[in-house]
């Protein structure tokens, strides 16, 4: 399963103090949706083959106005392959010739991003 990608390749990691996720939410217009469910989509399996990546998720819903609310979390060993994990991010969009910050503004599409741990002691 590993090596068919469908599985983690740190399936047996579990949950520790170190590990880290980085939580995206977006505000996405409705005219803007599909490129941005086709991008994410690209984001999603690459992160997937990087170390360190543990697990991710995505959760949606249509607001009022018709507009995408996506909120995406991806689990990480820690801050450091979260770091590595973002340079290797940053060189593949490079290689494709995609400027994130551009797509955003074109598709008016907001975020607010952050990284966060788990509750200890809860």
């Amino acid at each position: 399963m590993q090596q068919l990608e469908i599985l983690p390749a740190e399936i047996g990691t579990q949950r520790n103090r170190d590990n880290v996720c980085f939580i995206d939410k977006f505000l996405v217009p409705a005219v803007a949706i599909n490129e941005f469910r086709e991008r994410t989509k690209i984001n999603r399996a690459f992160i997937k083959k990087l170390p360190g990546f543990i697990t991710d998720a995505a959760y949606e819903y249509t607001n009022e106005n018709g507009d995408l609310v996506c909120i995406t979390v991806a689990r990480w060993a820690n801050k450091e392959a979260l770091g590595k994990a973002k340079e290797a991010v940053q060189a593949e969009y490079q290689k494709q010739g995609f400027d994130p910050a551009a797509f955003m503004k074109s598709m008016h599409i907001t975020i607010d991003r952050g990284i966060y741990t788990e509750l200890q002691g809860q």
